[in-house]
């Protein structure tokens, strides 16, 4: 088996050891609809879905998934 031909320093074992903390979400407040979203996202507004300010889909509705088809057989 491997061994180190180094110890490894406390400093360098803890470097690795550390976890950045994350940065914060880019957020934008749309000029058009006064609406905080993510950067480069679209976004629902009152029902109506606006990418880049601009409407994308007027009434826009979230598609549901299709109910799981019965894979028993016991249809009697």
């Amino acid at each position: 088996m491997a061994h180190p031909k180094r110890r490894t320093s406390s400093s360098v074992r803890d470097k690795r050891r550390t976890h950045y903390k994350l940065t914060p979400k880019a957020v934008t407040l749309c000029p058009n609809t006064g609406e905080l979203h993510l950067r480069h996202k679209a976004y629902v507004v009152d029902g109506d879905l606006y990418h880049n300010g601009q409407l994308a889909i007027k009434n826009y509705s979230k598609v549901s998934s299709a109910p799981a088809a019965d894979t028993t057989g016991d249809d009697e």
